[in-house]
């Protein structure tokens, strides 16, 4: 029973236990929200807890609102924070408390609110002595204003000073009385030159409008006045520095920031000059370069900087070494600071990628959306910066060189002259700061601004000096643009900043060499198009120059300008990338964006003129003329039942249509064959670029290495630098492709053109091919064995006999191997085979032309049969008044492509040991189609910097062109040959 019970008291405990753990689980973690300032007075917030807390008997919350205070006429007894405080109610003849409020003591004349000492203005409250030892009594002391000591009380009451210079110097005492002028807590004397009319406006001038700056109400005339009478160093730059949140504007009208400066500069003329800058005047800050017209592009590209730079080696200026010279708002110096770090990028970034702004050579750019409220909190007051680059002088001494500024928000007489593309008419500074949001401040110092001024494009621009060996510069030009913002809500509200740093040369002597370029190779263009259009004149066997000739000349001169401005860009592109990829001590750098247009305009157009020029071979390839020669003769006779005669009858056997049909079909299979394989072309040249990472040669920046850090800062890529990359991978795989082929596929493997030409033969068919009205090609295909429809054992037999040479060969002249042939034919000839042809054409025209003895499809078969009759006896010589010889053209004739003789009474057939007649086909006109896919291919890239998409378009648009090729190309063979459609697959 005991155990039982115990039992069941362990039972209850577990359960209990477990309860409470559910119960424990179940708790949330939330509680309410408190702000400091929502305790009471009697209250404080508490740091540990979040929440308030009362505070203790006789106490009150203190300013901060985190602690207690003692109540007026209570002092401390014991504190260790909070409301763990003890305070005693002071005695009745020592009401007052002491200032740390320990202790009690009596006042000489009344209390604060707070239950301090009160004295009178002027006076010093003295509660302690020397020692520190508490006095019975306070005592208020009475600081002296007399000419013996000069002194005031400070501003916590509780020390005499010496009274601010200016007051001694002005009116020999403390006092600033009339009629002396008081100003920014200096007094000046109401006699002199100085003027009196200050204007305190801070100009926006991006949004058009001033407002009455509070900081510059209270010190701008004060600077300004200590600057000029007492050449104050600080009082100089803060002067200075307020012209410069006024970006440097310049107006003779108004003595505002910048004309207070220049008034000052120009009553200070008989001061030296700071290391022999006439615009630097001593104790002032260097602002300006001078307003003299044409003055900036003496500073930017007069005097190069005595020093080299150079892309690689280790004793070498690899580096561009910023340096600042900072000031606080007062005028007070900072230090000196290198710019690495970020110092002027307000975007965020890790240091490595932030410090490679300053390697020499790399094209830098950041761009970044930064939020109002981080740039109040991280400027709450503007910094500024004078800078130098910093470089070794030949026997290794240090130095600096001053960094000219073009402020683009610089107006003068309120005109922004900076933002002139003249650069005579440029303003050069020296100044600036990142933000400004203090100058915006109404009425009071300590409240939100109502504008700031935010620097939202910095740009380092790097001059290269013309014919340099050494990596010679002119003076780096910074040029920032600054952005005016009207504070609603800071929280919402961004604005977007930049900071690049880019590199430049002249690139006049670049545009001379391609003009002159252009202008020979465009000469050469114009001589071969009209050779050209001559030899297409006499292919046509028309004399007369008219339209069409016209229209022809200026396409076949669009496809040879289009190879003149390949060659150019080409060329040029692998310049920029040799060149400036390979140098060690730098002598050219890249073409800007702005220059690379130009070379982007020679590339759209001659991907213009190589479309236009593929498109005319195109149209040309799928409209020739071609007929099958069917030589096959008929085997004997058979009985053959007459219909509607009711008799049987002798009939020549018919010929079989099938070997036509399979010579027409494998003409339509190699229309499209190419020396190079479309799909691995795309593939290869793409898995360089972006595999392998050859497209990180294209970046502009001195590095050739093929991979990068993710890590490291990765630059921009060059235009011309992707062109080049992109065009000497698709050629140099193209090529090898081509050799590949040539070399080994076609020896080895398969060659389907001399294929096509065997299967010719084996066929017992010939194929004329007329590309032009009077010129064309031809191949023997009539069979050696006189018939070619028969059984396997004869097939057998017969290239057994022709292996063992036990026939004769295969050559259309007895004796010779030769069976394709240029032919160049008469005009008698071409009007007789239009003639024939003209019978199946007419089956498409009005009825009234048709034959009412012939249906269509007999008279398609009697043409048809006429064709296949006349061509052949042509072939075999038997109409005299249409003869042909054979002979080899000339060696000009060959390099020239065009024949110097006319077909005047008998046609010409030319050798043809090259298979020529592969220039109706896409395998003749490889070189085209390459060009033309690789101009594809750049110019989507240069549009969409996308090798990818440039790729897959290439390889798209090919399959698109082949597909109408074939299709469209075989409507044409079925409509030229008289072969029913339906049998071609």
């Amino acid at each position: 029973m005991a155990a039982s019970s115990n039992l069941s008291v362990g039972a209850m405990t577990a359960y209990l236990l477990l309860v409470l753990f559910h119960v424990s689980q179940a708790q949330t973690f939330s509680f309410p929200f408190r702000q400091p300032e929502t305790c009471g007075h009697t209250q404080y917030f508490d740091i540990s807890s979040l929440s308030c807390a009362r505070c203790g008997a006789n106490q009150r919350q203190d300013a901060q609102g985190t602690s207690c205070v003692c109540l007026p006429g209570f002092q401390m007894i014991s504190n260790n924070g909070g409301a763990d405080m003890i305070c005693k109610k002071c005695p009745e003849d020592m009401k007052g408390v002491t200032k740390d409020g320990w202790n009690c003591i009596s006042c000489p004349s009344g209390l604060t609110a707070e239950g301090k000492c009160h004295c009178p203005t002027g006076h010093i409250l003295v509660e302690r002595d020397v020692n520190g030892e508490l006095l019975s009594q306070a005592t208020c002391q009475l600081c002296d204003e007399n000419e013996n000591s000069f002194t005031v009380a400070n501003a916590l009451g509780n020390r005499c000073v010496r009274c601010e210079p200016t007051f001694i110097n002005t009116s020999r005492s403390c006092v600033c009385s009339e009629p002396n002028i008081l100003t920014g807590g200096l007094c000046f004397s109401s006699t002199g030159k100085f003027p009196p009319r200050v204007i305190s406006a801070a100009r926006y001038g991006e949004l058009g409008m001033s407002l009455t700056s509070e900081w510059f109400t209270k010190y701008l005339q004060s600077s300004a006045a200590a600057c000029w009478v007492y050449a104050n160093l600080t009082s100089c730059q803060a002067l200075g520095n307020m012209c410069v949140m006024n970006m440097n504007s310049y107006d003779t009208a108004t003595f505002d920031a910048c004309r207070l400066f220049q008034f000052v500069f120009e009553n200070t003329a008989g001061l030296r000059t700071v290391h022999s800058v006439s615009f630097w005047r001593q104790n002032l800050p260097w602002l300006f370069y001078g307003d003299q017209l044409g003055l900036a592009p003496q500073v930017l590209s007069t005097t190069p900087l005595p020093t080299n730079f150079s892309f690689k080696g280790t004793n070498q200026d690899t580096k561009l070494k910023f340096v600042a010279a900072s000031y606080d708002v007062r005028g007070n110096f900072l230090k000196w600071q290198t710019l690495e770090g970020g110092v002027l990028q307000l975007c965020p970034d890790t240091e490595i990628r932030l410090n490679a702004a300053y390697s020499f050579g790399t094209t830098y750019q950041q761009n970044c959306e930064i939020s109002i409220s981080k740039v109040l909190t991280d400027f709450p007051t503007p910094i500024f910066y004078d800078l130098y680059l910093e470089y070794t002088s030949e026997n290794q001494h240090q130095y600096i060189w001053a960094v000219p500024v073009l402020n683009l928000n610089l107006q003068y007489n309120k005109m922004f002259v900076n933002q002139d593309s003249n650069t005579g008419k440029w303003l050069l500074t020296r100044r600036i700061f990142l933000v400004d949001a203090l100058s915006g401040r109404e009425n009071d110092l300590g409240s939100q601004p109502r504008l700031i001024r935010i620097a939202t494009q910095i740009s380092l621009s790097i001059h290269l000096v013309p014919s340099t060996k050494n990596g010679n510069i002119f003076p780096p030009l910074m040029t920032i643009g600054y952005s005016d913002i009207d504070i609603k809500d800071p929280n919402s509200q961004s604005v977007k900043v930049s900071f690049s740093v880019k590199y430049e040369m002249n690139q006049e002597e670049a545009r001379i060499q391609t003009d002159i370029a252009l202008g020979v190779l465009g000469g050469l263009a114009v001589l071969s198009s009209l050779l050209k259009t001559a030899g297409w004149k006499r292919r046509i066997g028309s004399p007369v120059i008219d339209l069409q000739a016209v229209m022809k000349f200026l396409i076949y001169y669009a496809g040879d300008l289009a190879n003149v401005f390949l060659i150019i860009t080409v060329g040029t592109g692998l310049y920029w990338l040799i060149f400036f990829k390979a140098q060690k001590s730098v002598s050219v750098l890249l073409p800007m964006p702005a220059q690379e247009e130009r070379f982007v305009t020679y590339v759209g157009c001659a991907f213009a003129l190589k479309a236009l020029q593929f498109l005319h071979k195109l149209i040309s390839q799928i409209t020739i003329d071609i007929f099958f020669i069917d030589w096959e003769r008929p085997k004997g006779k058979v009985l053959k039942a007459v219909e509607g005669e009711g008799g049987v009858r002798s009939a020549t056997v018919p010929v079989s249509i099938w070997r036509t049909y399979f010579v027409a079909n494998e003409w339509n299979e190699i229309q499209t064959v190419r020396k190079i394989n479309p799909l691995f072309q795309v593939l290869t040249v793409l898995f360089f670029l972006e595999v392998v990472g050859f497209k990180n040669l294209a970046l502009m920046d001195p590095s050739s290495s093929l991979s990068r850090d993710p890590l490291n800062y990765i630059p921009p890529y060059s235009r011309i630098l992707r062109y080049a990359v992109s065009t000497a991978l698709w050629l140099v795989i193209g090529i090898i492709q081509i050799m590949f082929f040539a070399v080994f596929y076609e020896r080895f493997i398969e060659d389907k053109i001399r294929q096509f030409v065997d299967l010719c033969c084996m066929s017992n068919i010939s194929v004329f091919l007329l590309s032009h009205r009077c010129f064309g090609y031809y191949i023997h295909g009539r069979s050696v064995h006189g018939h070619a429809d028969t059984n396997m054992e004869e097939m057998n037999m017969n290239l057994k006999r022709e292996a063992e040479n036990l026939c004769s060969q295969r050559g259309l002249v007895p004796n010779t191997e030769g069976q394709t042939f240029q032919i160049a034919i008469s005009s008698q000839m071409r009007q007789h085979y239009d003639r024939i042809h003209e019978t199946l054409t007419r089956k498409n025209g009005p009825a009234r032309l048709l034959s009412s003895s012939a249906t269509t499809f007999e008279q398609s078969i009697k043409a048809y049969h006429t064709m296949n009759k006349f061509l052949g006896s042509f072939i075999d010589h038997v109409h005299k008044e249409m003869d042909y010889f054979i002979k080899d053209k000339l060696l000009l004739e060959r390099i020239l492509g065009m024949e110097f003789m006319e077909p005047m009474e008998k046609s010409i057939f030319y050798n043809d040991e090259v298979y020529s007649f592969s220039s109706v086909l896409y395998y003749g006109n490889e070189a085209t189609l390459l060009i033309y896919d690789l101009l594809f291919f750049c110019v989507v890239d240069l549009a969409c910097q996308n090798f990818i998409l440039a790729a897959f378009l290439t390889y798209l648009q090919q399959e698109i062109f082949r597909f109408i090729r074939n299709i469209v190309g075989q409507k044409n063979l079925a409509s030229k040959t008289l072969v029913d459609q339906r049998f071609l697959i």
